[in-house]
């Protein structure tokens, strides 16, 4: 609550910026509706369009028809009037030991150049301990995160629209298979379980070297995973750790990612100083992701010019962005009326 002043603030800048005075159209969707406890995400939605766009129309959940858009449309507050947006946060039974989360899903339907496509914007849950994540393969995390997506693409593909071609986007907080990769790093060292006096629950995890004066190598708590070797996750990009990041693997009946050639996402450092340095809090994934449908994937043109015609990377590398980077996907759409 304290915060949602500078995020206005911030979407102001961005709208009156310079950079920003060629699109035209502007619709942005923020719910800070912070007391409606059963309904409440937390997610905005901002659309910049640009004045070489022409036809772009905007679908009415309500009326069931598309309209030109133009202008500029700002909704901060309450979305629940709001028919040109379809938000709803995830049922209690999702996360049974959480009482209170912000996650879920706004979905806004489009049609630009001729192509009708769904843009959804998603939340899934985190995990709340490195030690529980650590237990099985897949964690109970997983595959609570699997059933919430499973939700969303049944919700947008069912029968109350017209199923169209999608993006779904946001941070799915995708992690990488805890148990599997501290397998991997701690076969050289001697494993260590520290259990708490009072009961036979876990406390921390220590793996230390085998020689090397027993240099404590990981050390994994409820909130933190202290690796020795940081720099593996940023090196060539983190690209040997992606055999962890499976868990868009189970929807690949319906959904496409573009190649992942950045580092993991989340959780960078705070400090202003340190814009490329993991905090110690949770192992370093790629939770901020961009996916789509088949039939989405199907009308990107992959133009052979020489120029990189699809771009799908972190924002910021080297600038502190809070703890995730955020992540982004250009492209142009194959178009018949170009």
């Amino acid at each position: 609550m304290a915060n949602m002043g500078h995020a206005e603030n911030f979407f102001w800048s961005i709208e009156s910026s310079d950079e920003m005075k060629d699109f035209d159209r502007v619709c942005i969707y923020v719910d800070n509706q912070f007391q409606a406890e059963d309904s409440f995400t937390a997610l905005g939605s901002m659309y910049f369009i640009h004045k070489a766009l022409k036809n772009v129309y905007q679908y009415d959940f309500e009326a069931k028809d598309f309209k030109a858009v133009s202008g500029q449309t700002k909704y901060v507050g309450s979305l629940d009037g709001v028919t040109t947006v379809e938000k709803e946060k995830f049922p209690k039974n999702f996360w049974p030991d959480f009482k209170w989360s912000r996650k879920g899903f706004m979905r806004t339907r489009w049609i630009i150049h001729n192509q009708g496509l769904d843009l959804v914007n998603v939340h899934l849950f985190h995990d709340a301990s490195n030690l529980i994540a650590c237990n099985s393969s897949p964690s109970i995390y997983s595959a609570n995160r699997k059933n919430a997506l499973r939700y969303v693409i049944n919700r947008i593909s069912d029968s109350r629209y017209t199923p169209l071609p999608f993006f779904v986007f946001g941070d799915f907080n995708f992690r990488l298979d805890t148990l599997s990769l501290v397998q991997h790093l701690s076969t050289a060292t001697d494993v260590q379980t520290v259990k708490k006096d009072s009961s036979n629950e876990v406390e921390k995890i220590i793996c230390e070297e085998k020689d090397n004066d027993h240099k404590v190598l990981l050390q994994i708590e409820e909130k933190l995973f202290a690796y020795l070797h940081q720099a593996v996750f940023r090196e060539d990009n983190g690209r040997a750790l992606l055999k962890y990041d499976k868990e868009v693997a189970a929807f690949q009946d319906v959904i496409k990612e573009e190649d992942i050639k950045f580092p993991p996402s989340y959780p960078y450092s705070e400090e202003y100083a340190k814009p490329t340095q993991y905090m110690n809090t949770r192992c370093p994934a790629w939770c901020d992701r961009i996916l789509m449908s088949h039939a989405a994937q199907d009308f990107i043109d992959r133009r052979d010019d020489g120029e990189k015609s699809v771009v799908y990377n972190t924002v910021g590398p080297n600038v502190c962005m809070g703890d995730h980077k955020p992540v982004f996907l250009s492209f142009s759409l194959k178009t018949n009326d170009h």
